[in-house]
């Protein structure tokens, strides 16, 4: 096996193991709090911590990124996030662990999220090559719909055998296993950039900004992004409700379009992990777009008898993703010099996850007086502005990764 296979599946397996150990939790924790307060703002305030830190905190995170060394902040990351976890564990020594307790904690990794995550992201070019990353974004979506696949039924036995505590345990032990993967794999040092003076970090992150907006077509791709995001976050909360409020399901119709939506990512994964993706990135994230565009359109068109058509036009929304994010990654990944890469990445992230509460809010209203179903025929139309928008922009149209 090649040195670079063996140092990128050491790390992958790691974050395999913590990534189905943390999303086992998530599950947990949305039912215990929904079982021992059954508050519909107690489920919005833990959402609200889950991506807070990484809106607010992106722009300095990257500068810690790019300025310290990536494999510790890693570790470090993960460690603090498993630290955390073990605070509810001890709680349950003393009885169930409070709300507020369990939203503080929520918060705490969220933090621990912010700064692993982009690093992630960060290292990943500097271990694989660059015509190999796309590819390999296609093994990460594979892991990630097994893990949304799998995880709500593992979690499912586990909440009704064991305490949320020993819940808890399990996902620090998964921590531990990214670290052990990540201590033993070996990370190219990269050169730091030179900074004029003593370092300063709202200097250095406003440097950030700069370095993004200086590829005109990236920072064009990455605001079209966002007003994808600002579409689609909303309408992936609004699953449920389509399916029981407009299609008059149950709960069992709501977890088969989950489940069409996960097996969905989980084919486009697998073919993005055995094709590897085009030159042209731009093009095929315009071809994602237009799919789910087409499948969000004629799912708010479905009449209240059109469940199965739902279901099929799920599956169709969880395929287009990871054409999208495994062409969206590596294209970013590879139009910038790795050491600026940790600003680079974290801003995007928060720019896109600045828009998860503006879409939530608006959807959210527009659901409330025109209906469920109609937000998912706004949904595609902004994608589909999207699409438009990523075809007729020059700058973003020709924006294929090649550095400066």
């Amino acid at each position: 096996m090649n040195h670079w296979k063996k140092n990128f599946f050491t790390i992958w397996s790691g974050q395999a193991v913590s990534q189905f150990s943390s999303a086992v939790l998530q599950f947990a924790i949305v039912w215990y709090l929904t079982d021992h307060t059954g508050s519909a703002l107690v489920l919005s305030a833990s959402m609200l911590m889950g991506f807070l830190p990484q809106g607010i905190l992106g722009p300095f995170i990257g500068v810690l990124i790019d300025r310290y060394d990536r494999k510790r902040i890693m570790v470090w990351s993960d460690l603090f996030i498993a630290g955390t976890s073990l605070v509810l564990v001890a709680a349950g020594f003393w009885g169930e662990p409070p709300v507020w307790l369990i939203l503080l904690v929520l918060l705490c990794r969220s933090v621990g999220s912010a700064l692993h995550n982009p690093c992630l992201q960060a290292v990943t070019p500097q271990i694989v090559p660059e015509e190999e990353l796309t590819r390999c974004s296609g093994y990460s979506q594979s892991l990630q719909s097994i893990s949304q696949i799998v995880s709500p039924a593992v979690a499912a036995v586990l909440y009704s055998w064991w305490s949320l505590s020993a819940i808890v345990l399990l996902d620090v032990l998964g921590a531990v296993a990214a670290v052990i993967t990540l201590t033993v794999s070996e990370i190219p040092k990269l050169e730091k950039p030179k900074v004029e003076g003593k370092p300063h970090v709202l200097r250095e992150a406003r440097e950030g900004f700069r370095i993004l907006r200086s590829k005109r077509g990236i920072l064009g791709l990455v605001l079209i992004s966002a007003l994808y995001s600002l579409a689609l976050m909303p309408t992936s909360a609004l699953f449920p409700l389509m399916s029981m409020s407009y299609f008059g399901g149950t709960s069992v119709h709501a977890s088969i379009a989950e489940i069409t939506f996960s097996v969905g990512l989980l084919i486009g994964s697998l073919v993005l992990s055995v094709w590897g993706g085009t030159r042209r990135k731009v093009r095929t994230i315009v071809g994602s777009y237009l799919l789910m565009s087409a499948s969000l359109i004629l799912s708010g068109l479905l009449p209240r008898s059109g469940f199965a058509a739902f279901a099929v036009l799920s599956c169709l929304m969880g395929v287009s993703g990871p054409f999208y994010w495994g062409m969206y990654t590596p294209l970013l990944q590879q139009s910038f010099e790795g050491r600026y890469l940790g600003r680079v990445m974290a801003l995007s992230s928060s720019i896109m996850v600045i828009c998860s509460p503006i879409g939530l809010s608006l959807s959210g209203a527009f659901a409330e007086v025109f209906g469920v179903q109609n937000w998912f025929i706004v949904a595609g139309l902004l994608t589909l502005l999207a699409a438009a928008l990523c075809v007729l922009v020059p700058s973003v149209a020709h924006c294929d990764g090649q550095k400066e």
